[in-house]
């Protein structure tokens, strides 16, 4: 990264949510790490009418609620200074020659530029086409990088044509498509667990591993996002970006090396290994539910079916993995916030040891954390003291708190928006990878539309949803493992 040479952040949609509770604390963190170029500037872009000093007062008010960590008015003095705002629409091409000007002149010559989409999807492609005109996505002189945010398309149909948009204008390599899920330390350890400890990939593989249970679970509700979650449901939410992402993680072949090229080729492969479902698949191996009161919820219609809990049963049939289901569940108002991967490994092939006639041996399991207690654990069996052949699960844990403080671990968007300005694409999804995953999850989405004998289960709120479930699991002969009982 040469930082000596102006950067520009381009916010579309600066006054919102997202960028006074994410991206101005990462960047500010960035900037006093001495992280970001020298001359770092952030200019906002939205129709709200704000001044530049209005707008960092916005933004001051923002780090006071939202940043998890503390700061001086000394500091926020010298930050503020990066700030601007332009006032424009998004469909307005003089507005964005204006912006183009405005920028050359905070810039004061040749600079590198990242726009940020913060805005809904439907709007970006205007805004690529806007600024393609008016010559801003030109790299002359400087770089030009798009940052755009989730969902990334509402179906294969979308992403594809939001691809061809992009691709009208821009190369593949300036295109970061963000997940913030894989901006957490935690889901980066996943790599590292598997590829930096010996100990582990001889054995990930299907001779070992009896299956594989994936969890993203929110305590919340849908809460001032329900107008918007109602038209998305949990899958769309969740499960084509989040927990995708982490079954490629674990399921994907050692790359060649840690880049992004390299990196993402794996994760595609191992996309591209699951089979789209049938309907009659998707009946057998998936349930949707609604919380209890989903539908009283303000914005929400009454006689909404859009699910709030999804789960599935997934296969990678490849030569690593065939055989072994992934179990797959997220859903809202559930009994706790909680994301974790858990690996389960076979029971052992004899019983050598004496065990009582209702007893079996407890497989080995191992557990990574990704929040809210960061870490990972290994289950294993010992024999219990003062007995002749007692075993009795025991547990050898590495949580991110104690190793490396309290405050080790920064906030997800600060090492994406970080990996953006140095041009590393290694945790941004390739184009090739969203509609992969889409054209998974397509066939489900349809199924549950047209078919009006797959049932929509109720759960009650605060609890580890439906019963339907449970009996996903139990059909093989296991139960979804929570961090009580484990």
């Amino acid at each position: 990264m040469n930082k000596s040479m102006p950067t520009s952040i381009i916010i579309f949609g600066a006054s919102g949510d997202l960028t006074q509770r994410k991206l101005v604390p990462s960047f500010f963190n960035l900037f006093f790490k001495r992280k970001t170029p020298r001359q770092l500037n952030i200019i906002g872009f939205g129709n709200t009418p704000f001044t530049d000093d209005a707008f960092r007062q916005h933004l001051h008010e923002g780090m006071d609620q939202f940043a998890n960590f503390k700061f001086t008015e000394e500091e926020w003095e010298i930050f503020s200074k990066n700030l601007y705002y332009h006032q424009g629409r998004y469909t307005d091409l003089a507005d964005f020659k204006k912006l183009g000007e405005r920028l050359s002149v905070i810039e004061g010559g040749a600079a590198n530029r990242i726009f940020y989409m913060a805005i809904p999807p439907t709007i970006f492609p205007n805004i690529i086409d806007l600024l393609g005109l008016t010559g801003q996505l030109h790299e002359d002189g400087g770089w030009r990088r798009v940052i755009v945010e989730k969902p990334f398309g509402t179906d294969l149909a979308s992403a594809r044509s939001l691809n061809l948009q992009a691709h009208k204008v821009l190369d593949e390599n300036q295109i970061y498509r963000i997940d913030h899920y894989l901006g957490k330390e935690t889901v980066q350890n996943i790599l590292f667990t598997r590829f930096a400890n010996t100990i582990f990939e001889p054995i990930w593989n299907r001779n070992y591993i009896d299956h594989v249970q994936i969890t993203v679970a929110e305590k919340v509700g849908v809460e001032h996002r329900a107008g918007y979650y109602d038209s998305v449901g949990v899958v769309r939410d969740m499960f084509q970006n989040h927990l995708l992402q982490l079954l490629t993680l674990v399921a994907m072949e050692p790359p060649s090396s840690f880049n992004a090229t390299a990196l993402r080729n794996e994760k595609v492969k191992a996309l591209c290994a699951i089979q789209p479902m049938t309907p009659a698949q998707v009946a057998k191996n998936t349930v949707r539910a609604q919380y209890a009161g989903y539908r009283s919820e303000h914005e929400v219609k009454p006689d909404s079916v859009t699910p709030t809990f999804a789960a599935m049963r997934l296969f990678v049939n490849n030569w690593r993995w065939q055989g072994v289901p992934f179990y797959l569940r997220s859903g809202k108002n559930m009994l706790e916030k909680q994301s974790q991967i858990i690996i389960q490994f076979k029971e052992p092939p004899l019983a050598m040891f004496p065990m009582p006639p209702d007893k079996n041996m407890a497989p080995n399991m191992l557990v990574l954390y990704i929040q809210p207690d960061e870490g990972v654990h290994l289950r294993f069996e010992a024999k219990a003291p003062d007995t002749v052949a007692e075993t009795r699960s025991v547990d050898m844990e590495f949580h991110y708190t104690e190793a490396f403080g309290p405050t080790a671990i920064p906030e997800s968007y600060e090492r994406l928006l970080l990996d953006a300005i140095q041009g590393d694409a290694s945790l941004f999804t390739r184009a090739d990878e969203v509609e992969t995953a889409w054209g998974l999850i397509d066939p489900i989405l349809q199924t549950w539309d047209s078919d009006r004998a797959m049932p929509l289960a109720v759960y009650a709120p605060n609890s580890w949803g439906p019963t339907e479930a449970d009996s996903l699991l139990a059909r093989d002969g296991g139960q979804w493992l929570n961090k009580e009982t484990h």
